[in-house]
């Protein structure tokens, strides 16, 4: 009978850009945003006990993972999605048109940033690796990095993306037999 590998997407808890619908820089998790994580670490969630740990480089998703208790080792592939000249503003001050193709073309690079595509791209070789070592991990990252990998592992096309709503501090759990599935409700 075959393993079943386990994948702990965790995404980081609340920050003030967040709060303010602001392209993120390297902001740090805001008073309730680390409150959350500490109720989500108390009452639901329980790491794999071998589970290796990788967090993203910003510092939101470093503090998530000191909130839940876990130390990870850094992996830049886990890092966000790069809004380029965007980060820091808010996106009620952006051009409409601007916003509107970023939000519904998956190529969009107005921004001289990453593409949607391109963070697919990069979830699904991360996704590659991480089976082919067969070892369950828990990646504290970011929403959009989260999205990115459930497209992957749905292969639904890119243009989903913003059709899947992740909030601030969950978990979600992939499972892997050979082929990646989601896996619904208490990981």
């Amino acid at each position: 009978m075959q393993t079943v590998l386990r994948v702990d997407l965790v995404g980081h808890g609340l920050t003030e850009a967040v709060r303010k619908a602001r392209f993120p820089v390297d902001e740090p998790l805001d008073e309730s945003g680390r409150a959350a994580v500490r109720r989500v670490a108390v009452r639901q969630y329980t790491p794999p006990a071998d589970a290796q740990v990788r967090t993203a480089p910003e510092r939101r998703a470093r503090e998530t993972a000191e909130a839940l208790g876990v130390v990870g080792e850094v992996d830049a592939r886990l890092r966000d999605l790069d809004a380029g000249s965007w980060r820091g503003t808010e996106m009620s001050s952006l051009a409409q048109d601007q916003l509107f193709a970023w939000l519904t073309d998956p190529e969009f690079r107005g921004h001289r940033g990453e593409s949607v595509t391109d963070l697919v791209d990069r979830a699904r070789f991360w996704l590659a690796e991480i089976a082919s070592a067969g070892r369950d991990t828990v990646a504290v990252t970011h929403p959009a990095v989260i999205r990115a990998a459930l497209l992957v592992v749905l292969d639904a096309p890119p243009k989903s993306f913003w059709r899947i709503d992740i909030p601030p501090g969950c978990v979600t759990r992939l499972h892997y037999r050979g082929t990646w599935t989601l896996r619904m409700g208490e990981p």
